[in-house]
């Protein structure tokens, strides 16, 4: 059995991730930072369709809390699953922020910064030694990348950082056989940046070829299916998951 530690498992795209990583038989570890109730919901579910999940918390701007988060992912793995180590690691947890340049301040720049870049980067580092050779890495980073959109200058700058630090992961995890992607998600109906309303949707939409928004489950079902064996030639790459996001 595979195990997967997927970061901001609680809600939205980490959740659905979660849930269609255990209906592929894997054994998760889903961490949440202010929820414990949603995630503790999201580790029900799973059990009720026969999987098994477990629930850790974790600030991924907090890069000193990072050994002790290692130590508690070592016991999980111990108690759950009688192993050692684990196969995946989906850094995903984040947060949105809409603001102009001119107005963004450098506490908002810094804690984007935390979460979306330094964070991943060294968590990854933290848990390495924890990964079994021949698994995988997946970053979640954003259509923004490739799009300038008003408003998210220093959350896709960050993204488009944990894009190219996904290549320079590969690059390096080559030798133990470890894969590492990036999963760019376009449009999609989560709690990010405050979520949507109905006005801001129907944008999004006509900005889709698809004609609509994606769902969470539409973006951790590409992920589930990443991390499995069938794509295990799927390397150093990175997929937009957006229905056709401005193009």
């Amino acid at each position: 059995m595979k195990i997967v530690i997927i970061t901001g498992g609680s809600r939205g795209i980490g959740a659905a991730t979660a849930k269609h990583c255990a209906a592929r038989g894997m054994g998760v570890i889903l961490t949440y930072n202010t929820n414990p109730q949603s995630a503790e919901k999201v580790v029900e579910d799973i059990a009720s369709n026969g999987g098994k999940a477990v629930a850790l918390k974790l600030n991924v701007a907090d890069s000193h809390s990072f050994p002790a988060f290692r130590d508690a992912v070592q016991s999980a793995l111990q108690q759950s699953w009688n192993r050692a180590d684990f196969d995946c690691l989906v850094n995903n947890a984040g947060y949105g922020l809409y603001a102009p340049i001119a107005t963004v301040t450098e506490e908002q720049f810094d804690g984007l910064f935390a979460v979306h870049l330094k964070g991943p980067f060294f968590l990854t580092q933290a848990l390495l030694p924890l990964m079994a050779d021949g698994g995988h890495v997946v970053n979640m980073t954003s259509a923004t990348t490739r799009v300038a959109t008003a408003g998210v200058a220093p959350y896709a700058a960050f993204k488009g950082g944990l894009e190219v630090l996904t290549r320079y992961m590969a690059k390096e995890f080559g030798e133990r056989r470890i894969r590492v992607n990036s999963i760019s998600p376009g449009a999609i109906r989560t709690e990010l940046g405050g979520g949507l309303n109905d006005e801001f949707e129907a944008l999004l939409a006509e900005q889709t070829a698809l004609g609509r928004v994606g769902e969470p489950e539409e973006v951790g079902s590409v992920i589930g299916s990443l991390l499995s064996d069938e794509n295990r030639w799927i390397n150093a790459q990175n997929i937009e998951v957006s229905g056709g996001y401005i193009i």
